[in-house]
């Protein structure tokens, strides 16, 4: 049974980011292979990890629902599992899918239960799941999986992000899906993070696993489009993230 990490936050706090580079590690570290799920309705981890993205289980959730009229010699499930393997896109040592946009007008429960076991099948086939999720976790139990045996809250240094992750966490456990350690990860600190951003984070109940710093040469690459997962193994964002994810795999 494959081990399932999940990754959320505030927009633009850097989880794709970091998700991305999780990816990288597990390979690095030969914990292979890894799928990688983008979970994210702003869908991007395909270009951390420099991979193209033909099809997303959004559009087979969408063809699902006229499935009969369109082909009355497939069923759903063979639909589906179809799908599925099409929206695979292969790497070395990782793969990566992706779950497209929000659901639209009508009902998906059909689709979306169908959906998660074929999830469920397929990561059998995996030693780790990296999920990048979107801030809530509703899109992980009602899509992906209903367990999450790793959860990495990314938080910027202000209060409202904090306020963001704590609520990610928080919402893990009260819908049972968290069977797992939970982490706060702060990213974009500048030296060292401010007492006054420590103190809120002791107060809030918060699992520090470490921080990740501000860092020009990352900014660089992802304004002219460069897959951030390839960063160099000694810049500072790819060496703190590594310390991070030594530590955090210990609790799996």
């Amino acid at each position: 049974m494959a081990t399932n990490i999940a990754v959320a936050g505030k927009g633009g706090v850097g989880k794709t980011t970091i998700a991305g580079l999780f990816v990288r590690y597990l390979v690095d570290k030969g914990l292979t292979p890894v799928l990688a799920v983008d979970a994210d309705s702003n869908a991007n981890l395909n270009e951390v990890l420099d991979l193209e993205v033909e099809t997303t289980l959004g559009d087979a959730r969408e063809e699902m629902k006229s499935i009969s009229a369109q082909n009355p010699n497939m069923t759903k499930d063979m639909l589906i599992e179809m799908r599925v393997n099409q929206s695979l896109v292969e790497a070395k040592g990782f793969d990566l899918i992706a779950m497209g946009r929000p659901e639209g007008a009508g009902c998906y429960c059909a689709a979306n239960n169908l959906l998660t076991a074929s999830m469920d099948a397929l990561s059998k086939n995996y030693k780790y799941l990296v999920i990048d999720n979107e801030a809530g976790m509703e899109h992980i139990s009602r899509v992906t999986t209903a367990r999450i045996d790793l959860l990495l809250a990314i938080s910027d240094p202000s209060r409202r992000s904090l306020t963001a992750a704590k609520r990610v966490i928080d919402l893990a456990k009260e819908m049972k899906v968290l069977s797992g350690q939970s982490y706060l990860v702060l990213t974009m600190v500048r030296g060292e993070p401010a007492p006054e951003l420590l103190k809120a984070v002791e107060d809030m109940g918060l699992n520090l696993a470490g921080w990740v710093p501000d860092d020009d040469e990352l900014a660089g690459w992802d304004l002219s489009g460069k897959p951030i997962s390839q960063l160099p193994a000694g810049n500072p964002v790819v060496v703190s993230a590594n310390d991070i994810f030594d530590r955090v795999m210990q609790g799996i």
